[in-house]
């Protein structure tokens, strides 16, 4: 690849990375101007995923204390997002790139909603549960305290979106904070430590995916680009996360509703 490009890629990389550790989507960023120098939709998604892999592994650094601290509620919905990631990953590999258009959209507009209307969602779960618990002829407080991390609905939800985010990584970081934020009723900056670690678990099962189909059935992969990315990712990535702690949440739900619509309008007219 020529300089030039290989410069843009790294800034672009730079620059999604801290996009990835505050809200998600980076990739919106990457993705075009990969598919601009003329690289195939199923190589460009694999050269991006591996590149962009390392934008979590900056902001995982970044959110270390956070996440060690919600540590015992993370195994289930981790093994959860690593195979659904593998699923989706596979599936990029044998499904027609079209599909992309339907299932895109439609998963940006469901993250979008959850992220707006987080609260009244979350009051809607709570009072759910509370007459389930009455019905059992007690309360929803007396019950076994356990962590929203572990319930089922957060779990299956997270499940099915790293079949999206192995598919395609893009706009993934939105619907793990919609998801997150919506079961678990906390802030989208209490959460946001989470949704890092699960984007690093969905792009390093996708990663090794591509990969192993680059050594055995030779699935294309630009390795030049990917290393521009991946460079400016990671700086990016650790840096993001350290911003993301001092925005606001009101800041930080601006960010992603924008985000999310950018990525609506580039789904339709790109």
């Amino acid at each position: 690849m020529e300089p030039v490009s290989l410069i843009v890629l790294l800034v672009m990389g730079t620059l999604a990375g801290a996009i990835n550790a505050a809200v998600g989507s980076g990739s919106l960023l990457t993705l075009p101007v990969l598919l601009a120098l003329g690289i195939p939709p199923g190589v460009a998604v694999r050269t991006n995923t591996v590149g962009m892999l390392f934008s979590t592994i900056g902001s995982v650094v970044g959110y270390r204390k956070e996440i060690a601290a919600e540590k015992h509620d993370l195994p289930p919905v981790a093994i959860t997002a690593a195979l659904c990631a593998t699923l989706g990953s596979i599936l990029l590999l044998v499904s027609p790139a079209e599909a992309l258009d339907v299932v895109v959209p439609v998963l940006i507009v469901v993250a979008l909603l959850m992220v707006i209307f987080q609260k009244r969602l979350t009051s809607a779960l709570r009072l759910r549960q509370d007459r389930r618990a009455t019905r059992r002829g007690g309360t929803a407080d007396a019950a076994p305290e356990r962590s929203p991390l572990r319930s089922p609905a957060l779990i299956g939800s997270m499940g099915a979106a790293s079949v999206y985010g192995g598919y395609f990584t893009a706009a993934q970081g939105i619907l793990y904070l919609g998801i997150l934020g919506t079961f678990t009723g906390r802030s989208m900056r209490s959460v946001n430590s989470v949704k890092n670690l699960m984007s690093l678990i969905v792009n390093l099962a996708a990663a090794l995916v591509y990969v192993i189909a680059y050594v055995v059935a030779g699935a294309e992969i630009v390795w030049a680009a990917t290393a521009a990315i991946a460079v400016g990712a990671l700086l990016g990535g650790y840096f993001g996360a350290h911003l993301a702690k001092l925005m606001p949440e009101w800041l930080l739900r601006g960010i992603i509703v924008v985000v999310a619509l950018i990525a609506l309008v580039r789904q339709f007219v790109g």
